[in-house]
């Protein structure tokens, strides 16, 4: 059986781009589950499997809990069917959010675009009225 890898904390930090302090939070929360060589945190394939997992959930707009939680539906026993059919659920919920969200933003756009115009305008037509002279009579 060949040797498994074991990764620090810091190589781990780097390798994914989060601080020391987000992987500490991730153990503290019991999502990764490092071994203690003295005071020393020692990382497996396992752990990094799943920090790379839990930062995917993430990018994707996932709250950690959804992500654990998908990645703990795994069973080796049984295959990998309902934490992908879990996955598909959330990613459409996903984007039917981030499809009204995008919906809200282009409407809010549209407002800001017409108000900016009226805006214009009425600087325009006041500007024009203060260049013009004033009749005295």
């Amino acid at each position: 059986m060949a040797e498994q890898r074991h990764y620090t904390i810091s190589e781990l930090a780097e390798e994914f781009g989060v601080t020391t302090r987000t992987i500490r939070f991730y153990e503290e929360k019991g999502w990764l589950a490092p071994m203690r060589v003295g005071q020393r945190r020692v990382f497996r394939s396992k752990d990094r499997t799943r920090l790379r997992l839990i930062l995917r959930g993430k990018r994707i707009g996932l709250t950690l809990e959804e992500s654990v939680d998908i990645i703990g539906l795994y069973d080796a026993q049984t295959g990998s069917r309902r934490q992908l059919e879990v996955l598909l659920e959330r990613i459409g919920e996903r984007r039917a959010a981030l499809s009204q969200q995008l919906a809200d933003l282009k409407a809010t756009l549209r407002a800001l675009n017409e108000t900016e115009q009226r805006a214009r305008d009425a600087l325009t037509s006041g500007s024009k009225r203060a260049a013009r002279p004033r009749s005295t009579k």
